[in-house]
C-alpha cells in the first residue's frame, strides 16, 4: 500500500471505524464491577489517581473508564501513525491526551502529564504500565513516577471478557470482548507512593505494582471465564482466537 494512501486511511478512515466499532459493540457488553468502592474512594479522595493497567485490556479499560461517573482522565498515546489515530478514537471517548512512548517521546510526555494534573489535581492519570511495545506484562516505572512527583495515588485495574478475540499477532495479545461479551473489571488496592524514593525503592515499588496487576488479572480472568495462558508471557506470532 503506498505510504500516502496508508496515512489517509490512519488519519481519517481507521479512527471513525473504530469508534462506531467500539460504541456498536460496547452497547452490547454486560458490565460488571469488582472492589468499586476503590475507584470512588480514590476519586473522592484528596490525591490525583493513577490508572494502572496492562496495555493488552486497552479496549476494555478506556471505554469502561470514559463513563463522567468515573471521573476525568487523562491518556497517553505514542507518537507513531497508529498512535494518532488512537489519539482521536480516545479524544473522541473524552480523554485528554499526550503523546509520547517508552520509545520515543516518552519522558516529554510524561513531564507533560506531571504539569497538568498539577494544575489540575482532579484529573485522572490513565498509564498502560507495559508500555506501547513490551514486554507484555512487565511494569515499566512510569506510573510510579507520575504518581511520585503529582501526590497521586496508584489505582490498579484489571479487565476480562468472554467471549472475546484475541490479536495474538499483536504484541501484547489485545483481547477485544465479542458482542453481548460479560465483562469484569477488577480493582486493586490504592498504592500510595511516596515523593521521595532511592533507587531500590523506586524498584520495590514497581514489582509490588506489577505482581497487583498480575494477580487482579488473573481474578478478573477467572470472573469472566476467559482464558489465555500467555497474556503475561512472552509474545508469540501466531494468528488470532476466541477464547
Amino acid at each position: 500500500m503506498p505510504r500516502f494512501l496508508k496515512r489517509f486511511l490512519m488519519l481519517h478512515v481507521v479512527p471513525h471505524l473504530a469508534l462506531v466499532l467500539i460504541r456498536l459493540l460496547a452497547w452490547s457488553w454486560r458490565f460488571h464491577e469488582t472492589r468499586s468502592h476503590l475507584l470512588q474512594g480514590g476519586l473522592a479522595g484528596e490525591r490525583p489517581l493513577v490508572g494502572a493497567f496492562f496495555h493488552g485490556r486497552l479496549f476494555m479499560v478506556l471505554h469502561f473508564m470514559s463513563r463522567p461517573q468515573r471521573g476525568r482522565w487523562m491518556a497517553m498515546c505514542s507518537q507513531s501513525l497508529d498512535g494518532e489515530a488512537m489519539t482521536k478514537v480516545e479524544k473522541a471517548l473524552g480523554y485528554e491526551v499526550v503523546r509520547g512512548s517508552s520509545n520515543s517521546g516518552g519522558f516529554e510526555a510524561l513531564v507533560a502529564m506531571i504539569r497538568r494534573v498539577r494544575k489540575d489535581p482532579n484529573l485522572g492519570s490513565c498509564l498502560a504500565v507495559d508500555g506501547s511495545t513490551g514486554p507484555r506484562g512487565i511494569a515499566q516505572p512510569g506510573a510510579i513516577s507520575l504518581a511520585q512527583r503529582t501526590g497521586g495515588s496508584i489505582l490498579p485495574v484489571a479487565a476480562s471478557a468472554k467471549p472475546s478475540l484475541v490479536l495474538r499477532k499483536s504484541w501484547d495479545r489485545t483481547a477485544i470482548p465479542l458482542p453481548f461479551a460479560r465483562v469484569h473489571v477488577v480493582y486493586g488496592e490504592l498504592i500510595e507512593v511516596p515523593p521521595r524514593l532511592r533507587p531500590e525503592e523506586t524498584e520495590a515499588f514497581r514489582k509490588r505494582l506489577e505482581q497487583s496487576l498480575r494477580a487482579l488479572q488473573q481474578e478478573a480472568d477467572s470472573l469472566s471465564g476467559f482464558s489465555d495462558p500467555e497474556a503475561l508471557g512472552p509474545a508469540v506470532g501466531d494468528n488470532g482466537s476466541i477464547g
